[in-house]
């Protein structure tokens, strides 16, 4: 058996009894083992594998941590499990975490351990294993301050927050600026080192010939597909890393601070939120599965569970693809859905039709552009043209869109569409659940109501399963597609080369690079006034939002409210900026309270629908203030000029008209 397979047999469990202490009080602290194969290992029976154990204490504060390693380890067998008690010492008000590592010994020979055991500790791992908890701190002289403070109503940390973190920062992974420093790096001649695991960049491409092919070749487009394939697929995924490509670094203190003020815990470290993200994925029987997925693998007929270990094979033997539940591609479809509405794509593709010398429309405005600062990058855009027979359709996009979000496109390439299967409930369940969040936010910011999130819980159970319902066949595939494609021509659009194509405004300060082509394109075309930059926030505030309701486990019975309450309190920022550009972008407000049906029918009207509503009432707007004729010139000398000569006025004909003329 593999290392790796090995420490995924066995997950550790550390209980604090109770969880709020004041000081001097009496603590408890519980330690269980549990593999994969046999569940939690009990005293009654493997005590004499517990007892050669090896038990090592880590806590945020000296004094705490002082106490722990001060404190022996009780085997007590009517408690079932190894026990720590201790003394609350003089803490200051407060979250503090512990972390419990064990190892087994180097040689462990006793015959006492009877031969079950004796085989369950040959596989347990070398490095050990660890268990994270949680425990707040309140000291009594609080109880008698004279003074009294409204504050905001507390809730208790709940394990699903390490899966909230690393999905933040998977997807600040993907993000623009840290694809568009890796791939520069394959393409300059200063190449830099880029590592990640156990695969490198260094050096990439050092041989001249192959860095001509890379910038000057004919197969140069085809360096960036597979280059920005290999980008996805070490950066997507549910892990919390630090791998530093671009300006930003994922763990840097800034980031940790961010995490800090979200969780509201000031002492939280990264290492605490890796160990509750373990702790999250420790719970399923698989052992490192997300819950929701051990739900959907509990309901294939061709898992055998009692099996024990599955190797990853093809889907069609008794097996699952292991790495598909361990790790799934955070990537949600919604992210290139309101890119495409922002024209993300159109813009890329007029560009490419300007570059075959071909008009989108009789009066097309880049026909009247040179091309010539294009020269540069013409490999790119051949290779783009080439390869089209390979890229996703509008229809092909449009249809999925459909499939998983009930979301529609409008336009000609879309039109006469019949998809199987919709969700057509969607839209009015995710924009309640923004809704039901808004309500809870007013009621939370207000220190005299204590704010009910069980609506708040029931409108995530809803949006989960209809989430679940549409990830079917492409689900996996077609995102993790179109991301690439999308992130290839916001590269192309950044370019320096297509920026003194399309001109633009300079001093816009655009989040990111490719931006202004988009929005310099969007005003020759004549589309949407509306900028890209509040599109692109749809698109990832709303993968964010989406992922945590996807892969959370909000089908659970045994939930409570905490975890509803948690979930809205860290994800505010993204649901508040959502919800704001939702009503920039369409003019619907998601957050206004529903006085009448009409409030509530304009919230079930498709986006595409409410953009092509703005754009025709922007087109109305344009064409009443063009002036409704073209004043005449007059030869009529304006008093105290003299024989000054009278500026030329151009007219339509060029021919100089005169009253008398009339």
């Amino acid at each position: 058996m593999s290392h790796n397979n090995q420490a995924m047999q066995w997950a550790c469990q550390l209980t604090v009894t109770p969880p709020r202490v004041l000081e001097k009080e009496n603590v408890e602290l519980t330690i269980a083992l549990s593999h994969k194969q046999l569940g939690e290992l009990k005293l009654d029976k493997f005590k004499g594998f517990y007892e050669h154990l090896t038990y090592t204490f880590d806590a945020d504060h000296p004094a705490l941590n002082g106490v722990l390693q001060a404190s022996p380890i009780l085997y007590i067998t009517s408690n079932a499990v190894p026990q720590v008690k201790f003394k609350m010492p003089h803490l200051a008000d407060g979250n503090y975490g512990i972390t419990v590592t064990v190892k087994k010994p180097d040689n462990v020979i006793d015959a006492k351990l009877i031969t079950e055991e004796l085989q369950i500790l040959d596989t347990f791992p070398s490095e050990g294993v660890s268990g994270f908890a949680s425990i707040h701190v309140a000291n009594r002289f609080a109880e008698v301050k004279a003074d009294v403070s409204l504050q905001r109503s507390a809730s208790q940390p709940t394990s699903d927050e390490g899966l909230w973190v690393a999905i933040r920062n998977r997807t600040a992974a993907l993000e623009f600026d840290r694809y568009h420093k890796f791939i520069n790096s394959l393409f300059s001649e200063n190449r830099q080192s880029f590592a990640r695991g156990n695969i490198s960049f260094e050096g990439l491409g050092s041989n001249k010939i192959f860095a001509a092919l890379n910038i000057y070749g004919p197969y140069a487009y085809n360096v960036l597909k597979l280059a920005t394939q290999a980008f996805l697929m070490i950066e997507s995924g549910v892990v919390i890393d630090d791998a530093q490509h671009g300006r930003k670094t994922l763990l840097s203190p800034e980031a940790l601070e961010k995490e800090r003020i979200r969780l509201g815990e000031p002492s939280v470290s990264f290492g605490s939120l890796k160990d509750r993200l373990g702790q999250y994925l420790a719970q399923s029987d698989q052992g490192g599965v997300l819950p929701y997925l051990d739900r959907i693998l509990s309901n294939l007929v061709t898992l055998d569970r009692d099996q024990g270990e599955v190797d990853e094979v093809l889907p069609y033997f008794n097996g699952v693809l292991q790495h598909r539940l361990t790790s799934p591609s955070l990537i949600e479809l919604i992210w290139s859905y309101w890119h495409e509405e922002g024209m993300l794509v159109q813009t890329m593709n007029a560009v490419a039709l300007r570059f075959q010398n071909r008009r989108s429309s009789p009066h097309d405005p880049l026909g009247e552009l040179e091309i010539d600062p294009l020269r540069p990058l013409n490999n790119m855009i051949w290779g783009f043209i080439q390869d089209e027979h390979n890229q996703l359709t509008v229809p092909r996009r449009a249809y999925e869109y459909q499939h998983h979000y009930g979301l529609s496109l409008i336009g000609k390439a879309v039109q006469g569409m019949i998809p199987a299967d919709v969700r057509s409930k969607f839209i009015e369940s995710f924009h309640n659940l923004l809704y039901r969040t808004a309500v809870f936010y007013r009621d939370d910011s207000d220190t005299t109501v204590i704010a009910d999130a069980f609506p708040l819980l029931n409108a995530l159970k809803e949006v989960h399963l209809l989430l679940a319902e549409g990830a079917h066949n492409q689900f996996g595939d077609l995102p993790w597609t179109a991301r690439g494609e999308m992130l290839m021509m916001q590269w192309m659009l950044a370019r320096p080369e297509m920026r003194e194509f399309l001109r633009g405004r300079y001093m816009v300060p655009y989040q990111e690079q490719w931006m202004g082509a988009v929005d310099s394109m969007k005003r020759l075309q004549g589309w949407t006034d509306t900028t890209v930059t509040h599109f692109h926030e749809l698109a990832v505030t709303g993968e964010r939002i989406l992922l945590s309701i996807r892969y959370g486990d909000w089908i659970d019975i045994e939930n409570t409210q905490e975890q509803a309450k948690n979930w809205a309190r860290y994800w505010k920022p993204e649901i508040q900026r959502y919800i704001h550009g939702y009503m920039t972008a369409t003019g619907v407000d998601l957050m206004a309270d529903i006085t009448d049906t009409r409030d509530a029918a304009v919230r079930l009207i498709q986006p595409s629908a409410l953009l092509q509503r703005r754009l025709q009432a922007q087109k109305v707007q344009t064409n009443a203030q063009r002036p409704q004729s073209i004043p005449r010139l007059t030869r009529q000398t304006p008093s105290g000029l003299g024989s000054y000569p009278e500026l030329p006025i151009q007219t339509p004909s060029r021919i100089l008209r005169y009253k008398k003329d009339e």
